[in-house]
């Protein structure tokens, strides 16, 4: 006979009773922005031990070409590639779990050395993992220009 299992309860109905679940969350939220805007910047993609420390060990990203990598590839790559200026908006955290949070968002990128924008939907999931945030997983889905 199987033991039954125990609902987990979460502590969020405690945070919400006590007002306090809208500032955890908005405080999540501009916190993975924070983070995931680190890694737009030229000088956080130039620098191997700064994406050593954002990007997870068993970090996977699939681009928008559709082509899947890991993090061994990532800090192979972006340090030697020109950076692109990239914009984001309409930031929406989820919360998956209690260490871990997806971060959708609308971006729009020009590649290094290039003039055309190319806009893509863009999904990143984030964990606490030994006291600090990592993502563990990004996909861009290419997609046609925004609407104004």
């Amino acid at each position: 006979m199987q033991a039954k299992q125990r609902p987990k309860r979460s502590v969020f109905p405690l945070f919400k009773a006590l007002g306090l679940l809208g500032d955890l969350v908005e405080n999540l939220k501009a916190k993975l922005i924070e983070l995931e805007e680190q890694l737009f910047k030229a000088e956080t993609r130039a620098s191997y031990g700064e994406l050593d420390e954002l990007i997870a060990d068993e970090f996977t990203e699939i681009g928008g070409s559709g082509v899947r990598f890991g993090k061994k590839e990532a800090l192979e790559r972006l340090p030697s590639e020109l950076p692109p200026k990239i914009s984001a908006s309409e930031y929406e955290l989820r919360h998956l779990a209690p260490n871990c949070a997806q971060l959708l968002y609308k971006a729009v990128m020009v590649k290094g050395g290039e003039t055309t924008a190319i806009y893509s939907l863009r999904c990143s999931i984030w964990s606490l993992i030994n006291g600090r945030w990592q993502m563990i997983f990004h996909q861009g889905t290419l997609c046609k220009a925004f609407e104004s």
